[in-house]
């Protein structure tokens, strides 16, 4: 799936393998997680810059690393 991701100050291509498991339309809007300090990586033939942090639970269903409220995004994780 290739998703733009807003960081606050920039916009970034995301390539994920989440496609199996989430609607397109469903992610819209929602706040993620990502690790942006990643070098750029081509897949698909897409640039790819930075990774959705997804956990997986027993079934092996992901679920994604959200703040549990909204807050401004680009901010960082500690």
């Amino acid at each position: 799936m290739k998703l733009q991701v807003d960081l606050g100050f920039e916009v970034r291509t995301i390539v994920s393998g989440i496609a199996m498991h989430f609607d397109p339309a469903a992610i819209v809007g929602k706040q993620i997680t990502v690790v942006t300090n990643l070098a750029p990586r081509k897949m698909r033939g897409i640039e790819s810059n930075g990774m959705i942090l997804m956990a997986e639970d027993a079934v092996g269903k992901l679920h994604f690393i959200n703040p549990e409220t909204a807050i401004d995004n680009g901010s960082g994780v500690s």
